[in-house]
């Protein structure tokens, strides 16, 4: 379950008291709503067409130190410290040791320090077709570093977006060419007005409500922390315990629906986010979306809900690691994400939990799944059955990352006699598991038709653990809206 940026995880802590919220929330949620004011100011008055990318840079950038300043104090100096050492690093040494220890921060850092490794050090052949797209050609400014590092749209919630999506919209080119919902090509888009965001920035904003109000109100009254209550314990049933367990890690959700699908709007309201029209002609504002919590809440397997969890970061671990890792990739995936979310033991216990659910899913769906796919009739119970233990096993793996201590996690883990942990172990022990194929694109390149969605999707199990599925739109995340025209 990853967060993307240390303001955001504020929200992670309960909003226990709607009367009384601490001081670093509040701070955050004013900065985020002056953020999205400013969004709309900035794709108003700062328009690519009204003013130079230059004035678009320095202005984004000042907004975002301000909104940093004001949320950690003299402390924010730390993001223009990082940042600007971390600069010097890539011209020095080429950009072959990046690491640092912030969370959005880093993440924009590596990422860009491997997007300019794959276009300045590597060649083309070497690349895969998503490395080769977002290759960088050429050393950023530091004007256009700082911009991306420490803008107001993302500086305090992200999401991550790729160095050259966002020089894209900066210099606004992101209307200029499209991607077909129906053969994935670009093309140009015959004419149209330029999209405006006002319906996708409304219904985000519609669900930041509705997740707010469910988490000041309803997530208060089912703690995560009760399942670990020693009278629940002794007096529930199993039923009752698992279905507490479920409806519980349920209830914590929306405090993370709250923060992503505002940093989304705030974004979206300054016009970037575009990536094409889908099938029916329709705008899609979904580029640096982080979740989709319908496919969340249905996910029939533990993989598709980590494909619409935090999907930049699922990216970013997959770029950065997976897609690069020559042993265990999965594993080291799980690890480096772990070890990005900071130092806390729950924080391990899940995602060392959840590369054995992971690999186990995997085994079980390669070995079983293709009985079940005969009829519509089989297919609905699988689906069903699936579903019903995701959402257990997704509730099981990230109790720990709630609970943050050890001890609390422990007690958690052996109140339930490690059930799942040994499941897995001997799903592992006892099926013959397939080798997953690292490099395989396939299901980045092919389009799916909204209908076959969720089928497809499962169908892409035994490939990449960290490979996005495709969005509402029926466009892949990795392949919109560039062109060859983006090179640097």
């Amino acid at each position: 379950m990853a967060t993307t940026s240390t303001t955001g995880s504020t929200l992670l802590q309960p909003l226990s008291n709607a009367v009384q919220l601490p001081i670093d929330q509040v701070n955050f949620v004013v900065c985020q709503l002056f953020a999205l004011l400013a969004a709309v100011w900035f794709r108003t008055y700062l328009h690519s067409s009204k003013t130079s990318s230059f004035i678009r840079h320095v202005v984004a950038t000042l907004l975002g130190l301000y909104l940093a300043l004001f949320c950690f104090g003299w402390y924010a100096l730390h993001f223009l410290v990082q940042s600007g050492i971390s600069y010097c690093i890539m011209i020095i040494i080429g950009v072959e040791t990046m690491h640092n220890p912030m969370m959005i921060i880093t993440q924009k850092i590596t990422s860009l320090a491997y997007e300019i490794h794959d276009g300045m050090f590597r060649k083309d052949e070497e690349l895969t077709p998503s490395q080769r797209d977002l290759a960088v050609r050429r050393m950023p400014s530091l004007l256009e570093y700082f911009s991306y590092t420490c803008n107001f749209m993302g500086i305090l919630a992200g999401p991550l977006c790729s160095y050259k999506d966002y020089i894209t919209f900066i210099e606004g080119r992101s209307y200029h060419v499209t991607q077909s919902a129906e053969n994935g090509k670009e093309e140009l888009p015959c004419g149209r007005a330029e999209p405006l965001p006002n319906m996708a920035v409304t219904q985000k904003l519609l669900v930041c409500g509705l997740s707010l109000f469910f988490h000041l109100t309803v997530s208060n009254m089912l703690p995560v922390e009760y399942n670990i209550d020693e009278h629940f314990q002794a007096t529930t049933s199993w039923p009752a315990r698992v279905l507490y367990l479920y409806v519980s890690l349920l209830a914590a959700r929306p405090k993370y629906y709250f923060a992503w699908t505002l940093a989304d709007a705030i974004n979206n309201a300054a016009g970037f986010g575009f990536r094409g029209y889908d099938k029916n002609g329709e705008a899609c504002w979904d580029l640096i979306s982080n979740l989709r919590i319908q496919q969340i809440e249905m996910s029939t397997s533990f993989k598709m809900f980590l494909d619409n969890w935090n999907i930049q970061t699922a990216l970013w671990l997959k770029r950065v690691c997976y897609e690069r890792a020559t042993l265990s990739p999965t594993i080291q995936t799980f690890i480096l994400s772990a070890i990005w979310h900071g130092v806390y033991p729950g924080y391990y216990l899940t995602f060392l939990t959840g590369v054995l659910m992971t690999l186990a899913a995997r085994a079980m769906r390669s070995n079983f799944r293709h009985y079940f796919i005969k009829s519509p009739q089989l297919k609905l119970l699988y689906d069903i059955v699936t579903w019903m233990v995701t959402q257990v096993a997704v509730s099981y793996t990230v109790v720990p990352f709630v609970l943050l201590s050890i001890k609390p996690s422990f007690t958690f883990y052996s109140s339930w006699y490690y059930c799942l942990h040994i499941i897995g172990i001997l799903v592992l022990l006892l099926l013959p598991v397939e080798k997953t194929q690292r490099g395989k694109t396939t299901h980045e390149n092919v389009q799916l038709s909204r209908s076959k969605k969720s089928d497809e999707t499962e169908n892409s199990l035994g490939q990449n653990s960290f490979s996005i599925t495709n969005n509402v739109c029926n466009q892949n995340q990795e392949l919109a809206s560039r062109h060859s025209s983006l090179k640097q």
